[in-house]
């Protein structure tokens, strides 16, 4: 995937063991997508899912704990607790999809969702989510790469790409000298 291969026996400079470490296991996932489903109630995840309440009460509580849902009292009743989602719990929405849309993908049975997640202003079924640029491109595979932070923006034809630039490109040696002169 490119001219770099990351680290892959380090841990810490790679989001993807840190997120494993909180969501990594069925029952985080299963109780984040009743989350998203409008569940707040302890009694409601255990009836909903078929969890033991153990295993539930162990998830929501490291849950709690690292920020993706949060647990507040009740307005109508303040000795009940509600489990909300955080904006760190929202987006999560993202990887939910993709995950989702896997399974249906490659389920060894085939997967009929009823109801069908749509999009709210036409109600069609919403597209594959993808990987996309800064600038809203849909990139595959073979258009990702791998470069030193130092490199981010540097091509290997000398200009430099920026952020809201025209064609999103800098000719670094003009721009060099036009600061010079």
């Amino acid at each position: 995937m490119g001219e770099m291969r990351e680290p892959l026996r380090e841990l810490i400079e790679c989001g993807l063991p840190q997120a494993l470490e909180v969501m990594g296991e069925r029952w985080s996932f299963m109780i984040l997508r009743a989350s998203f489903n409008g569940l707040h109630h302890f009694e409601e995840f255990l009836t909903e899912l078929g969890i033991a309440r153990n295993i539930l009460s162990n998830r929501l509580a490291k849950l709690v704990e690292h920020g993706i849902l949060k647990r507040e009292p009740c307005a109508d009743d303040r000795r009940k607790v509600e489990y909300r989602l955080t904006e760190k719990g929202l987006d999560l929405l993202p990887a939910m999809i993709a995950l989702r849309q896997w399974g249906q993908k490659y389920s060894v049975e085939p997967v009929l969702e009823d109801p069908v997640l749509v999009d709210e202003f036409d109600r069609l079924p919403i597209g594959p989510v993808s990987i996309v640029s800064h600038d809203g491109r849909v990139l595959d595979r073979t258009e990702l790469n791998m470069v030193a932070r130092a490199d981010v923006g540097k091509r290997t034809d000398g200009t430099v790409a920026v952020p809201g630039a025209i064609d999103g490109v800098v000719d670094l040696k003009a721009a060099q000298k036009a600061t010079a002169g």
